[in-house]
């Protein structure tokens, strides 16, 4: 393993697992031997990545989250403290679902908030914002903010996190950066 990535004592790292360079992993954190971290990650304590998961670069994943099997992140996204992953619809102890896993893909740069759970076989489009403690039962435009549960969409957000507000012409600038977003048939494009 390369020599920049830091794995804290109390964690394991299973055979096979795979660490991008930059990475740290905190406190009792738990990698499967198929999982694959990118670089400059940072996974906070008590985080759980099954098998066949895989984690972009520059992800931050905080404390106790568990990523299970059928989870995709992508590059720069962001996962809050204790959000919830689920990979079966309808779970039962007693009925062996693993081949029913349905994939759950959370695109670059999105931000999931602290205690937030996401049904399974969704995909958060990228920068979309979902607020803290929402629930997620399907997918997510890009650049949209969810909350509520069931989370319902509240508004758009810019890349940057800032709440976009549009003008008659559906034209949001971005505070920040001036950047200009258009909201053409309910979708955000970007200048």
């Amino acid at each position: 393993m390369d020599s920049n990535i830091f794995i804290h004592p109390s964690a394991i790292v299973d055979s096979g697992a795979q660490i991008g360079a930059g990475t740290k992993v905190w406190h009792f954190c738990h990698l499967m031997p198929r999982s694959v971290i990118g670089e400059s990650c940072i996974l906070g304590q008590n985080v759980f990545v099954d098998n066949d998961v895989i984690v972009g670069n520059g992800v931050k994943i905080q404390n106790n989250v568990s990523l299970y099997n059928g989870v995709v992140i992508e590059d720069g996204a962001f996962i809050g403290p204790s959000v919830v992953f689920t990979n079966v619809i309808n779970p039962r102890s007693f009925i062996e679902r693993k081949q029913k896993f349905r994939k759950t893909v959370v695109r670059k740069g999105a931000s999931i908030g602290a205690n937030a759970t996401i049904v399974c076989g969704v995909e958060i489009g990228c920068y979309a914002l979902i607020g803290a403690g929402a629930v997620l039962t399907k997918d997510v435009k890009a650049y949209s903010i969810m909350t509520g549960n069931p989370a319902k969409q509240s508004g758009w957000v810019s890349k940057n996190g800032y709440r976009l507000i549009f003008n008659e012409n559906g034209e949001a600038i971005e505070e920040i950066t001036m950047k200009t977003y258009k909201l053409i048939n309910n979708e955000v494009r970007v200048d």
